[in-house]
Protein backbone atom coordinates (compact mmCIF):
# COMPACT_ATOMS: atom_id res chain seq x y z
CA UNK A 1 0.00 0.00 0.00
CA UNK A 2 1.51 3.07 -0.74
CA UNK A 3 0.97 6.30 1.23
CA UNK A 4 -1.58 8.40 -0.07
CA UNK A 5 -1.17 12.43 -0.60
CA UNK A 6 -3.41 15.14 -0.21
CA UNK A 7 -4.18 15.00 -3.81
CA UNK A 8 -5.06 11.15 -3.87
CA UNK A 9 -7.38 11.84 -0.65
CA UNK A 10 -9.16 14.45 -2.63
CA UNK A 11 -9.82 12.75 -6.24
CA UNK A 12 -10.96 9.84 -3.89
CA UNK A 13 -13.71 11.78 -2.73
CA UNK A 14 -15.32 12.09 -6.31
CA UNK A 15 -19.02 11.03 -6.55
CA UNK A 16 -17.50 8.67 -10.38
CA UNK A 17 -14.67 7.96 -12.42
CA UNK A 18 -14.03 9.70 -15.83
CA UNK A 19 -14.29 7.14 -19.00
CA UNK A 20 -10.52 7.68 -19.55
CA UNK A 21 -9.21 6.88 -15.96
CA UNK A 22 -12.03 3.47 -16.38
CA UNK A 23 -10.17 2.88 -19.31
CA UNK A 24 -6.92 3.48 -18.15
CA UNK A 25 -7.33 0.82 -15.11
CA UNK A 26 -8.87 -1.14 -17.35
CA UNK A 27 -6.13 -1.86 -19.34
CA UNK A 28 -3.52 -1.57 -17.11
CA UNK A 29 -4.99 -4.48 -15.00
CA UNK A 30 -4.83 -7.18 -18.16
CA UNK A 31 -1.76 -6.27 -19.75
CA UNK A 32 0.90 -8.62 -18.26
CA UNK A 33 3.23 -5.68 -17.71
CA UNK A 34 6.32 -8.82 -16.27
CA UNK A 35 6.18 -10.76 -19.24
CA UNK A 36 6.49 -7.63 -21.97
CA UNK A 37 9.14 -6.17 -20.12
CA UNK A 38 10.94 -9.06 -20.31
CA UNK A 39 9.90 -9.18 -24.10
CA UNK A 40 11.86 -5.63 -24.29
CA UNK A 41 15.00 -6.38 -21.90
CA UNK A 42 17.06 -7.61 -24.27
CA UNK A 43 17.37 -4.77 -26.92
CA UNK A 44 17.19 -2.36 -24.03
CA UNK A 45 20.07 0.08 -23.48
CA UNK A 46 22.68 -1.29 -21.04
CA UNK A 47 23.35 2.17 -19.58
CA UNK A 48 27.57 1.79 -19.81
CA UNK A 49 27.37 5.39 -21.36
CA UNK A 50 25.47 8.37 -20.58
CA UNK A 51 23.17 9.13 -17.63
CA UNK A 52 21.23 6.03 -16.54
CA UNK A 53 18.28 4.41 -18.06
CA UNK A 54 15.03 4.88 -17.14
CA UNK A 55 12.65 1.82 -16.50
CA UNK A 56 11.11 -0.31 -19.21
CA UNK A 57 7.82 -0.19 -17.80
CA UNK A 58 7.56 3.63 -17.14
CA UNK A 59 8.93 4.11 -20.47
CA UNK A 60 6.33 1.85 -22.13
CA UNK A 61 3.12 3.02 -19.88
CA UNK A 62 4.64 6.68 -21.57
CA UNK A 63 4.87 5.09 -25.44
CA UNK A 64 1.49 3.52 -25.06
CA UNK A 65 0.03 6.71 -23.60
CA UNK A 66 1.17 8.86 -26.38
CA UNK A 67 0.06 6.01 -28.69
CA UNK A 68 -3.74 5.49 -27.40
CA UNK A 69 -4.34 9.30 -27.07
CA UNK A 70 -2.33 10.83 -30.09
CA UNK A 71 0.06 13.14 -28.26
CA UNK A 72 3.57 13.89 -29.43
CA UNK A 73 6.44 13.45 -26.96
CA UNK A 74 6.21 16.80 -25.63
CA UNK A 75 2.46 16.79 -25.20
CA UNK A 76 2.81 13.55 -23.39
CA UNK A 77 5.10 14.81 -21.05
CA UNK A 78 2.64 17.63 -20.36
CA UNK A 79 -0.64 15.48 -20.04
CA UNK A 80 1.01 13.45 -17.09
CA UNK A 81 2.10 16.56 -15.36
CA UNK A 82 -1.29 18.28 -15.87
CA UNK A 83 -3.43 14.83 -15.90
CA UNK A 84 -4.52 12.38 -12.31
CA UNK A 85 -5.21 9.73 -14.68
CA UNK A 86 -2.13 9.88 -16.78
CA UNK A 87 -0.45 10.08 -13.48
CA UNK A 88 -1.60 6.91 -11.63
CA UNK A 89 -1.44 4.73 -15.06
CA UNK A 90 2.20 5.60 -15.11
CA UNK A 91 2.74 4.52 -10.95
CA UNK A 92 4.57 8.39 -10.62
CA UNK A 93 4.56 9.47 -7.13
CA UNK A 94 5.73 12.79 -6.70
CA UNK A 95 6.47 12.84 -3.35
CA UNK A 96 9.69 10.63 -3.82
CA UNK A 97 12.16 11.53 -6.33
CA UNK A 98 10.53 9.96 -9.67
CA UNK A 99 9.43 12.66 -12.10
CA UNK A 100 8.37 11.94 -15.85
CA UNK A 101 10.76 11.11 -18.02
CA UNK A 102 11.21 13.55 -21.17
CA UNK A 103 10.69 13.72 -24.55
CA UNK A 104 13.91 13.19 -25.52
CA UNK A 105 13.89 9.57 -23.71
CA UNK A 106 10.60 8.60 -25.09
CA UNK A 107 11.92 9.44 -28.76
CA UNK A 108 14.57 7.22 -28.03
CA UNK A 109 12.49 4.62 -26.67
CA UNK A 110 10.40 4.68 -29.82
CA UNK A 111 13.19 4.69 -32.36
CA UNK A 112 14.43 1.64 -29.76
CA UNK A 113 10.86 -0.45 -30.61
CA UNK A 114 10.96 0.39 -34.27
CA UNK A 115 14.62 -0.67 -34.75
CA UNK A 116 14.25 -3.55 -32.46
CA UNK A 117 11.44 -5.08 -33.73
CA UNK A 118 10.04 -5.22 -30.52
CA UNK A 119 6.40 -4.31 -31.83
CA UNK A 120 6.27 -7.37 -34.01
CA UNK A 121 7.42 -9.53 -30.83
CA UNK A 122 4.42 -8.17 -28.95
CA UNK A 123 2.09 -8.32 -31.15
CA UNK A 124 3.12 -12.32 -31.52
CA UNK A 125 3.43 -12.95 -27.82
CA UNK A 126 -0.71 -10.92 -27.08
CA UNK A 127 -1.68 -13.34 -29.69
CA UNK A 128 0.03 -16.46 -28.55
CA UNK A 129 -0.97 -15.75 -25.33
CA UNK A 130 -5.11 -15.25 -26.65
CA UNK A 131 -4.47 -18.90 -28.24
CA UNK A 132 -3.18 -20.76 -24.90
CA UNK A 133 -6.18 -19.54 -23.43
CA UNK A 134 -8.52 -20.54 -25.63
CA UNK A 135 -9.46 -17.04 -27.12
CA UNK A 136 -8.95 -17.83 -30.63
CA UNK A 137 -11.37 -20.11 -32.53
CA UNK A 138 -9.28 -20.92 -35.61
CA UNK A 139 -10.58 -22.07 -39.24
CA UNK A 140 -11.75 -18.65 -40.41
CA UNK A 141 -10.61 -15.28 -40.80
CA UNK A 142 -12.22 -11.92 -42.18
CA UNK A 143 -9.61 -9.99 -43.77
CA UNK A 144 -10.18 -6.29 -44.79
CA UNK A 145 -8.42 -2.97 -44.82
CA UNK A 146 -9.05 0.68 -44.49
CA UNK A 147 -7.28 3.77 -46.06
CA UNK A 148 -5.12 5.91 -43.44
CA UNK A 149 -4.69 9.66 -45.13
CA UNK A 150 -1.36 11.52 -45.29
CA UNK A 151 -0.39 14.55 -45.44
CA UNK A 152 -0.62 16.05 -48.77
CA UNK A 153 1.20 19.41 -48.05
CA UNK A 154 4.72 19.68 -49.45
CA UNK A 155 5.76 22.63 -47.18
CA UNK A 156 8.93 20.92 -46.21
CA UNK A 157 12.74 20.55 -46.35
CA UNK A 158 12.42 18.13 -49.15
CA UNK A 159 9.47 20.26 -51.16
CA UNK A 160 7.87 17.18 -51.49
CA UNK A 161 5.26 14.83 -50.56
CA UNK A 162 6.07 11.07 -48.73
CA UNK A 163 7.52 8.98 -51.93
CA UNK A 164 6.45 5.34 -49.95
CA UNK A 165 2.75 7.01 -50.20
CA UNK A 166 0.66 6.65 -52.72
CA UNK A 167 -3.12 8.22 -54.23
CA UNK A 168 -5.83 5.86 -54.85
CA UNK A 169 -9.84 6.38 -56.01
CA UNK A 170 -12.65 5.19 -53.52
CA UNK A 171 -15.99 6.29 -54.99
CA UNK A 172 -15.79 9.65 -56.30
CA UNK A 173 -13.05 11.11 -54.14
CA UNK A 174 -9.50 10.46 -54.27
CA UNK A 175 -7.16 9.12 -50.96
CA UNK A 176 -3.17 10.31 -49.85
CA UNK A 177 -1.78 7.41 -47.72
CA UNK A 178 -1.52 3.96 -46.58
CA UNK A 179 -3.45 0.82 -46.28
CA UNK A 180 -4.29 -0.93 -42.92
CA UNK A 181 -4.84 -4.60 -43.79
CA UNK A 182 -5.57 -7.01 -40.64
CA UNK A 183 -6.38 -10.53 -40.25
CA UNK A 184 -9.34 -11.37 -37.69
CA UNK A 185 -10.45 -14.69 -36.35
CA UNK A 186 -14.15 -15.03 -37.60
CA UNK A 187 -14.76 -16.77 -34.47
CA UNK A 188 -13.98 -14.52 -31.52
CA UNK A 189 -13.14 -11.04 -33.87
CA UNK A 190 -9.14 -10.94 -32.28
CA UNK A 191 -6.45 -9.46 -34.68
CA UNK A 192 -3.98 -12.39 -35.64
CA UNK A 193 -1.96 -10.62 -38.87
CA UNK A 194 -1.42 -6.74 -39.34
CA UNK A 195 0.33 -5.59 -42.73
CA UNK A 196 0.65 -2.05 -43.98
CA UNK A 197 1.06 -0.85 -47.51
CA UNK A 198 0.70 1.86 -49.84
CA UNK A 199 -2.90 2.69 -50.71
CA UNK A 200 -2.70 1.61 -54.14
CA UNK A 201 -1.99 -1.83 -53.22
CA UNK A 202 -4.70 -4.22 -54.03
CA UNK A 203 -6.17 -5.83 -51.21
CA UNK A 204 -6.04 -9.26 -53.27
CA UNK A 205 -2.59 -9.36 -53.33
CA UNK A 206 -2.44 -8.53 -49.31
CA UNK A 207 -5.16 -10.81 -48.23
CA UNK A 208 -3.47 -14.60 -48.77
CA UNK A 209 -0.20 -13.39 -46.89
CA UNK A 210 -2.95 -12.87 -43.96
CA UNK A 211 -4.59 -16.34 -44.00
CA UNK A 212 -3.59 -18.45 -41.54
CA UNK A 213 -2.17 -22.49 -41.80
CA UNK A 214 -5.25 -23.79 -40.58
CA UNK A 215 -7.70 -21.39 -42.00
CA UNK A 216 -10.50 -23.15 -43.92
CA UNK A 217 -12.74 -20.17 -44.55
CA UNK A 218 -12.33 -16.56 -45.70
CA UNK A 219 -14.62 -13.93 -45.35
CA UNK A 220 -13.92 -10.57 -47.40
CA UNK A 221 -15.67 -7.66 -49.10
CA UNK A 222 -16.41 -7.06 -52.37
CA UNK A 223 -12.35 -5.63 -53.11
CA UNK A 224 -11.61 -9.68 -52.78
CA UNK A 225 -14.02 -10.48 -55.14
CA UNK A 226 -12.45 -13.11 -57.83
CA UNK A 227 -9.11 -13.99 -55.39
CA UNK A 228 -9.98 -17.60 -56.02
CA UNK A 229 -9.05 -17.30 -59.37
CA UNK A 230 -5.69 -15.92 -58.70
CA UNK A 231 -2.55 -17.41 -60.18
CA UNK A 232 -0.95 -17.68 -56.96
CA UNK A 233 -3.97 -19.07 -55.15
CA UNK A 234 -4.65 -21.61 -57.61
CA UNK A 235 -0.98 -23.01 -57.25
CA UNK A 236 -0.98 -23.24 -53.46
CA UNK A 237 -3.09 -26.27 -52.63
CA UNK A 238 -4.26 -24.73 -48.75
CA UNK A 239 -5.43 -21.50 -50.59
CA UNK A 240 -6.67 -22.73 -53.33
CA UNK A 241 -8.73 -25.49 -50.68
CA UNK A 242 -10.27 -22.30 -48.44
CA UNK A 243 -14.03 -21.40 -49.04
CA UNK A 244 -13.74 -18.31 -50.13
CA UNK A 245 -17.17 -16.34 -48.99
CA UNK A 246 -16.75 -12.75 -50.39
CA UNK A 247 -19.49 -9.98 -50.53
CA UNK A 248 -21.04 -9.50 -54.04
CA UNK A 249 -21.32 -5.51 -52.82
CA UNK A 250 -24.27 -5.37 -55.54
CA UNK A 251 -27.35 -5.26 -54.83
CA UNK A 252 -28.60 -5.93 -57.76
CA UNK A 253 -26.50 -9.30 -58.35
CA UNK A 254 -28.44 -11.11 -55.54
CA UNK A 255 -32.17 -9.82 -56.60
CA UNK A 256 -34.48 -12.25 -58.16
CA UNK A 257 -38.13 -12.20 -59.23
CA UNK A 258 -38.69 -15.64 -58.75
CA UNK A 259 -41.54 -16.04 -56.25
CA UNK A 260 -40.55 -17.38 -52.45
CA UNK A 261 -37.47 -17.20 -50.19
CA UNK A 262 -34.92 -15.08 -51.42
CA UNK A 263 -32.01 -17.22 -50.76
CA UNK A 264 -29.45 -14.76 -52.50
CA UNK A 265 -30.05 -12.42 -49.84
CA UNK A 266 -30.11 -14.27 -46.97
CA UNK A 267 -26.85 -15.86 -47.99
CA UNK A 268 -25.07 -12.53 -48.52
CA UNK A 269 -26.74 -11.37 -44.87
CA UNK A 270 -25.24 -14.36 -43.15
CA UNK A 271 -21.41 -13.18 -44.75
CA UNK A 272 -21.94 -9.92 -43.20
CA UNK A 273 -23.21 -10.75 -40.43
CA UNK A 274 -19.45 -12.88 -39.66
CA UNK A 275 -17.51 -10.65 -42.07
CA UNK A 276 -18.39 -7.60 -39.32
CA UNK A 277 -16.78 -8.27 -37.00
CA UNK A 278 -13.37 -7.15 -38.41
CA UNK A 279 -15.43 -2.90 -38.26
CA UNK A 280 -14.91 -2.74 -34.62
CA UNK A 281 -11.13 -3.09 -34.52
CA UNK A 282 -11.02 -0.55 -37.10
CA UNK A 283 -13.60 1.90 -34.96
CA UNK A 284 -11.22 1.03 -31.95
CA UNK A 285 -8.17 2.48 -34.29
CA UNK A 286 -9.61 4.92 -35.54
CA UNK A 287 -12.08 6.33 -33.53
CA UNK A 288 -10.98 6.01 -29.95
CA UNK A 289 -6.60 5.77 -30.73
CA UNK A 290 -7.44 8.54 -33.12
CA UNK A 291 -5.56 6.83 -36.18
CA UNK A 292 -7.21 8.80 -38.58
CA UNK A 293 -3.83 10.17 -40.20
CA UNK A 294 -0.06 8.61 -40.39
CA UNK A 295 2.00 10.24 -37.75
CA UNK A 296 6.05 9.22 -39.74
CA UNK A 297 7.14 9.10 -42.65
CA UNK A 298 7.57 6.27 -44.38
CA UNK A 299 5.76 2.94 -44.22
CA UNK A 300 8.04 0.97 -41.72
CA UNK A 301 7.83 3.49 -38.58
CA UNK A 302 3.86 3.64 -39.35
CA UNK A 303 3.57 -0.08 -39.56
CA UNK A 304 5.48 -0.44 -36.22
CA UNK A 305 2.65 2.40 -34.88
CA UNK A 306 0.08 -0.03 -36.68
CA UNK A 307 1.49 -3.02 -34.68
CA UNK A 308 1.26 -1.43 -31.52
CA UNK A 309 -2.18 -0.10 -31.97
CA UNK A 310 -3.32 -3.86 -33.19
CA UNK A 311 -1.65 -5.28 -29.75
CA UNK A 312 -3.58 -2.53 -27.96
CA UNK A 313 -7.28 -3.47 -29.60
CA UNK A 314 -6.78 -6.91 -28.32
CA UNK A 315 -5.93 -5.75 -24.89
CA UNK A 316 -8.84 -3.83 -25.26
CA UNK A 317 -11.51 -6.87 -26.51
CA UNK A 318 -9.49 -8.90 -23.62
CA UNK A 319 -10.70 -6.18 -21.24
CA UNK A 320 -13.99 -5.51 -22.11
CA UNK A 321 -14.64 -9.61 -22.10
CA UNK A 322 -13.48 -9.47 -18.39
CA UNK A 323 -15.53 -6.86 -17.37
CA UNK A 324 -18.52 -8.64 -19.45
CA UNK A 325 -17.88 -11.40 -17.30
CA UNK A 326 -17.20 -9.88 -13.99
CA UNK A 327 -20.38 -8.51 -14.53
Amino acid sequence: MKQQSIADIEYGNRKRKTKREEFLEAMDAVIPWDEVVALIEPYYYDGERGRPPRGIEPMLRMYLLASWFTLSDEGVEDAIYDSYAFKEFMKIDFMGEAQVPDATTLCKFRKLMHESGVAQLLFDSLKKFLDQHGKLMHGGTIVDATLIEAPTSTKNAEGKRDPEMHSVKKGNQWYFGERLHIGVDAGTGYIHSVEVTAANASERDIAPGLIREDDHVLYGDAGLRGIEKRPEVLRDSHLSSIDYRINTGNRNHYKTRAPGFDWDRYIEYQKSRVRCKVEYPFLVIKRFFGYRMVRYRGIAKNKTHALMLCFSVNVFLLAQSSMSKAS
